[in-house]
Formats: structure tokens, sequence, C-alpha cells
């Protein structure tokens, strides 16, 4: 791409793409088009993808996710494609402005990037008990994941969670460890579990906001997920004004002293964006990227990073 296309919610820095690029030795001429060459070729290749159409800009972007590497990029779609076979729970289609979890537990990456191009993922839980548990907002959260995935050209993560309303041990109670360690192995958030790549986020922290001494437990169950590196990143914040040590002030939604939209005005953006017709048809066509485990030819990458065709290996139950 010569530029990053204007989307409709998230927005970019100047120099974001020229930064980027340059970032991962992919400025000079023609070295971007070789890569998503070279990235084409591997995906004509593999037997067991279902799906081998995937647009340029899609590589591209799954290249600078994956800091510029092509072998990094092979290996993240090769995952993704796994997962959504694997993990079906996680995917497809469906109106996410009907799940009643989103009601008190609302989500959105905000639109403007930090000045080092990082995208804030903001997430707001005000729930007392959680009778649904959190699968709903995980489908919802890898709905944007797959929209990021398509329009966002960005360095990485910040994920923010606000607890202030929330009855912290019951949301502690709610959480699945199964279906947070399969999260993370989708996400490729590193953890103590897996080293393979999914969505290959990268993240450059994790912070809370409680008053609240339970939210100890919270950070205690994290720690026990992720790995040491990330585990490192997780700061708890009592109020928001020491977040804007991380995040510029400017850049989160004004019911956080920002200037953007409120968090629940962005979330319902997402909503709508999300379930209309446009995207449930790409989502649609993506849900076909997956893989038929029969013809996958076994490597020996492929066993160092436990997905063989039996996925043996990927079990966490």
């Amino acid at each position: 791409m010569e530029s990053i296309p204007k989307d409709s919610i998230l927005e970019f820095n100047p120099d974001t793409l020229q930064f980027l690029r340059q970032q991962y030795n992919l400025d000079k001429p023609g070295r971007i088009q070789e890569a998503i060459d070279l990235l084409e070729e591997w995906i004509k290749k593999q037997p067991h993808f279902r799906k081998k159409d995937f647009s340029r800009d899609y590589l591209e972007r799954t290249i600078i996710i994956t800091k510029g590497s092509v072998e990094r990029a092979k290996m993240k779609l090769d995952r993704i494609c796994t997962y959504r076979t694997l993990y079906p729970s996680f995917f497809g289609v469906r109106d996410m402005r009907n799940c009643e979890s989103l009601s008190y537990i609302k989500g959105a990456f905000l639109p403007k990037l930090t000045k080092e191009h990082y995208r804030t993922f903001m997430i707001k839980t005000t729930a007392k008990s959680y009778p649904s548990g959190f699968m709903e907002m995980y489908q919802y959260f890898f709905r944007q994941c797959e929209y990021i995935q398509a329009h966002d050209y960005c360095n990485g993560l910040i994920l923010f969670l606000d607890a202030k309303e929330a009855n912290i041990m019951e949301t502690l109670k709610a959480y699945n460890i199964s279906e947070l360690r399969q999260l993370l192995l989708i996400i490729k958030v590193p953890s103590a579990y897996s080293i393979s790549e999914g969505y290959a986020m990268r993240l450059k922290g994790v912070h809370l906001l409680s008053e609240s001494k339970a939210i100890d437990a919270i950070v205690s169950l994290f720690k026990q997920v992720f790995s040491a590196k990330i585990a490192s990143r997780i700061a708890v914040h009592k109020t928001i004004d020491t977040f804007y040590e991380y995040v510029p002030k400017e850049t989160l939604p004004r019911d956080y002293g920002g200037n953007e939209k409120s968090l629940t005005e962005l979330h319902e953006q997402f909503q709508e964006i999300l379930s209309g017709k446009e995207f449930s048809e790409y989502l649609a066509e993506m849900h076909k990227a997956n893989t038929n485990e029969d013809l996958r030819v076994l490597t020996e990458d492929d066993e160092a990073l436990g997905v063989p065709g039996t996925f043996r290996a990927l079990a966490v139950d």
C-alpha cells in the first residue's frame, strides 16, 4: 500500500506507515512488496489451507504485526487458521448487538495511536455477577481483532481494564482458566503455556484500574497465565491520573478525562460496524480461512510448537 487507507474508526499518526516500515527495515523501495510476494508464494504451497486468496494489504499488515518477519508471518497465518479449526466457539458470525453480557462489559480499541504508534484497547466492567461468563466478550474481542487485522497499522497494543465499579471477587470467580489459556493462545500473548503465534499482538502493557485490594487476586491470576515478561508489565492504578503516564490523556474517552467519544459510544460504534452487513460478509469469508488437518505436512517446527494434525499437544483442558 502507498498509504494507510482512511478508516471510519481508527486514526493514524502522519508518520505511522513510514515509521513501522523503517523500524523493520522494509522502507527501501520494493522491500515490502518483495516480502508480500514471498508470503503469497508460501501460502499457495500449503495444502492444508482452505483459503489462499488473502489480500496484499492483509498480508502486509500481517508482516508488520510480526515485526517485519516473513517467517513469523507464515507462522501467524498458519496458527490463526489452525485455531479457527481447533476453537470454533471463539469465532464465527453473529450479531454482537444482542449479547446480554455486553450491556455491562464494554470495550473498544481507541481511535488515536500513542506517539510510539501503539493502539489502546479499553474495557470496563460494571458487573456484580457474570451469569454467562466471559465467552461473549471473548467473541466480541476477536471480532475486533479481525477488524484490527484488516484495517489497522500499529506498533502493538496497550490493554486497560477498568474494574472500579465491578465486584472483583465475582469477576475472579467467573474466569474459566481453560478459556483464558485458549484466549492467550489465539491472540498470542506470550504465556507459560505457549510461544506460538495467533493474532500475534505485541503487548506493551496491561493496566488495571481499581481501588479494591481484591484486584491483587486478578493480578495473581494473570501472572499465572502470562509469561514473566508480560507479567512484569502489569500495572494497577487507583485513579486514572497515573495511567496518563502511559497513554496521552487527550487520546482517551471523555469519561476518562480525554477528548474522544465516551467508552460506551465507542463500544456501541464498534458493535454496529462489527455486526453490520459489510463486516459480517467479510467475517464469513475469513471464517473459511481454517485448515484441513488431514492435508497438513508435519514439520519439525509444527512438532516443536505443539500443533500437529492431531492437536493433542494443544489440549489445555
